[in-house]
C-alpha cells in the first residue's frame, strides 16, 4: 500500500496544507485520478503518492523533499502530525 496526499500551496508556496490523505494500492492509476481529479476541481493544487503506508510518514516525506529546501512550512489538517524539521 502507498499513501497519497492532497493539499494546496499557498500563493505565496510558503505553506503546503495537507487536506486529504488515502491508503491507495501501489501502482493504481486509476484510484488515484479517482480521488485527485474531484479535489483538484474543489482547488488542491497538489497530490503525491508516498510509498509508505502510514500518514505521518507520508507526510515528513512531503516535509523533506518539496518544503524544507525552500524553508516553507507543512500544516496536516488531516491528523495534526507535525513533521520534524531538524
Amino acid at each position: 500500500m502507498s499513501t497519497l496526499l492532497i493539499g494546496c500551496w499557498s500563493t505565496d508556496r510558503a505553506t503546503l496544507t495537507i487536506a486529504a490523505s488515502h491508503q491507495v494500492v501501489d501502482g493504481d492509476q486509476s484510484a488515484i485520478d479517482a480521488l485527485t481529479r474531484p479535489a483538484f476541481a474543489n482547488g488542491a493544487n497538489w497530490a503525491c503518492v508516498f510509498d509508505v503506508d502510514e500518514h505521518r510518514r507520508a507526510v515528513q516525506r512531503a516535509y523533506d523533499e518539496y518544503a524544507r529546501d525552500d524553508d516553507a512550512v507543512v500544516e496536516d489538517d488531516v491528523e495534526g502530525f507535525t513533521p520534524d524539521t531538524y
